[in-house]
């Protein structure tokens, strides 16, 4: 299967674009940065701004499916990378006739989501976080999910829940609309992902994914996600 990417050159679109590889799939990465990701067998580069709609046009052409792990950041201006992105993805879809998208979203769309037993995150950080500080880029989120729903496309939104790192791929658990856990572990999301694109166990639905096998420290995931990645990633 060839396979397009957005965001191949984030933390989420590393693991899946070296998984679809893995697993002998053909991968087009998108990328708005040159030589953000290097070329390597059975991997093409695609330059291209995600809310370019030529520029999506191009990069998808010859694709067999899409998967998009783009991300931004929070702000407290309106945020409209997803809106725009979705637009324009979708509008190429259509236009080339590729069927199958899958895109990361989160559970925080879902207006009811509170994990069971997770006192501090419900009461503490997902009103801190993700509520008031995240707010623009949620909102944002769920413009892009609308989008997605109207189409006519094979889409499934796959909502994970926290992100953070691990360096290999654990136990994971799917559910309908959102599943019941605070962490995601990028390597299970990319992972959820692929095996989804062969089971089409959530297409036209909301797929969430949690990681159960592991947790991340409290301390490092906000060290990681928060303070050094803000520092290290250029605008």
């Amino acid at each position: 299967m060839r396979i397009a990417v957005f965001g191949a050159a984030g933390l989420t679109g590393r693991h899946l674009t070296d998984q679809a590889l893995s697993a002998g799939h053909e991968v087009v990465a998108v990328t708005r940065r040159v030589g953000s990701v290097a070329e390597r067998p059975c991997l093409t580069v695609a330059v291209a701004d995600a809310t370019d709609p030529a520029a999506v046009d191009a990069a998808i052409a010859g694709t067999d499916t899409v998967l998009s792990a783009l991300g931004a950041r929070f702000s407290k201006e309106t945020v409209t990378t997803y809106w725009a992105s979705a637009t324009a993805i979708t509008g190429a879809m259509t236009r080339h006739g590729i069927k199958r998208l899958l895109v990361v979203s989160s559970s925080i769309t879902e207006p009811n989501w509170r994990p069971t037993r997770a006192h501090f995150f419900n009461h503490v950080l997902d009103p801190l976080v993700n509520r008031r500080l995240g707010r623009t880029l949620h909102e944002d989120m769920r413009r892009m999910e609308a989008v997605i729903r109207q189409t006519d496309l094979d889409w499934t939104l796959v909502r994970p829940s926290g992100l953070f790192e691990h360096p290999v791929v654990t136990d994971f658990h799917t559910a309908d609309t959102s599943a019941d856990g605070v962490f995601t572990a990028r390597t299970d999301l990319a992972a959820s992902m692929l095996r989804e694109l062969e089971e089409r166990r959530y297409v036209r639905v909301h797929m969430g994914v949690i990681t159960t096998a592991v947790k991340p420290n409290i301390a490092k995931l906000i060290w990681h996600e928060g303070v050094k990645k803000k520092s290290t990633t250029r605008p």
